[in-house]
């Protein structure tokens, strides 16, 4: 949720007392409330059918709706979220957002209702198709009454689709049907791009791929590359050691762990002839890259390292439910700070900052911050950032398009992580309140 202050001065303002920030604890007492006010209703219509004591009780047990509570409670939220809940009446219920940011998918039978983030879960769990599954529609809600019947419920009116690209290539599983031809497109688009960065030198090009999750790419680049009549090499050259993400992993300890987690195959590299192309799902911080991976690729001596992503450069933080939410972590946005230092238009970063300030609903005024530079000149910045020192192998990035991604995932239009292109009024404002934290905070300006 992008607006919990907002609805915690509203639950104020109705006489509640909240007790903590936080998006579950403010959503549950707005929807308490909410409740509450479900259940007078339902009193004041006891009362006039003439009920009394228990009769009263069971009535409301009876005759309360949840669509009543959602309509009531979801239409004061800004995010992406899938909500599920359970009333002490039995009432279930789960609500998508307007704008499809989160995935929910459901499936129903006589016997069982049932609803996931992903579809495979729900196919293997029940040793179903994957046509038997259902996606939840944005500002929907399945509703299940305690007597075991369901039902479909429009909560709130859907906004423009904005489904989150980023789950398709790095958090949803691999194994769904849709997911996985997704990634193995992403990666065979960039084969023009790669071949051009090894200058067509295939005969003395490795090619391999970051585990875990990149190893789809992986499939789909080789087959973009033998689609070419290329023989193509593959390694296994890098080896996880531990299986943790170390991009969900807090400030220091990630450096650290970053340092320990991968190790490399020795001699699957012809040292000094052959190149070697790289393939990861994502660069977001690039801490993993110079703290580790760069340092041990390099242990091989190829004549020049390839380093792919599947994704666009990430230039701004998600406010969704993702482990993105400052500037100054993504290594993009501290390469256009870098260029703008190195290009003395740091006048940049006072206009911006001001526009941040002054409108920050109007729209994302942090995206004029790398206005003034390509994408090439940008992936140079990083490959400077993060080359270790002491390092002898030459390094070249290769980032996916923004309209390579949405070529690959057309029913997932959502980018603001690579566009700034946030579908909410929140979003908005916490990307332009992002970038007046960087400033006041970390450049420790007040301009």
């Amino acid at each position: 949720m992008t607006n919990i202050d907002e609805v915690f001065h509203f639950l104020t303002e109705q006489g509640q007392s909240p007790r903590i920030l936080g998006d579950s604890y403010i959503t549950l007492e707005l929807m308490g409330h909410r409740l509450d006010r479900e259940v007078e209703r339902l009193y004041n219509v006891a009362c006039s059918k003439r009920l009394e004591g228990k009769d009263i009780t069971q009535y409301i047990d009876d005759h309360v709706e949840m669509a009543n509570v959602l309509k009531t409670t979801m239409s004061h939220f800004d995010g992406g979220y899938v909500m599920c809940g359970l009333t002490g009446s039995g009432e279930m219920f789960a609500v998508r957002d307007p704008w499809g940011i989160r995935p929910a998918y459901y499936y129903q039978d006589e016997e069982i209702v049932v609803v996931a983030s992903e579809r495979p879960v729900i196919q293997t769990t029940f040793n179903l198709k994957k046509e038997d599954i259902k996606e939840l529609g944005a500002g929907q809600s399945l509703i299940v009454k305690k007597n075991g019947k369901s039902s479909l419920e429009q909560i709130l009116t859907a906004q423009k689709l904005s489904s989150c690209s980023f789950e398709r290539i790095y958090f949803s599983r691999g194994s769904d049907y849709d997911i996985y031809q997704e990634r193995k497109r992403l990666g065979e688009q960039l084969t023009p791009a790669i071949m051009q960065a090894i200058e067509g030198d295939i005969a003395h090009t490795v090619f391999s791929y970051i585990p875990n999750t990149a190893e789809v790419a992986f499939y789909g680049m080789t087959d973009g590359l033998r689609r070419l009549n290329h023989e193509v090499r593959i390694e296994k050259v890098v080896w996880k050691d531990i299986k943790l993400r170390t991009f969900i992993t807090e400030g220091t300890e990630r450096n650290d762990l970053a340092a320990h987690v991968y190790d490399i195959t020795y001699g699957s590299v012809l040292p000094y002839e052959d190149n070697l192309v790289i393939i990861d799902d994502s660069i977001v911080r690039g801490t993993t890259l110079k703290e580790s991976i760069f340092k041990i690729l390099d242990r091989l001596h190829p004549k020049k390292i390839v380093m792919v992503s599947s994704s666009p450069q990430i230039r701004y933080p998600d406010y969704y439910g993702i482990d993105m939410s400052r500037l100054e972590e993504l290594c993009a946005f501290r390469a256009a700070i870098s260029l703008i230092k190195e290009r003395n238009i740091q006048r940049l970063i006072a206009q911006t900052y001001q526009a941040c300030k002054t409108e920050p609903m109007t729209k994302n005024h942090v995206r004029a911050i790398y206005a003034p530079f390509t994408v090439d000149e940008i992936n140079r910045k990083i490959v400077e950032m993060l080359c270790p020192k002491d390092m002898q192998t030459p390094i070249e990035l290769v980032y996916q398009s923004i309209n390579g991604l949405h070529k690959a995932c057309p029913n997932h239009p959502g980018d603001w992580y690579f566009t700034g292109h946030y579908p909410t009024a929140g979003g908005i404002r916490m990307v332009n309140q992002a970038f007046v934290n960087y400033v006041e905070k970390v450049l420790k300006l007040q301009l």
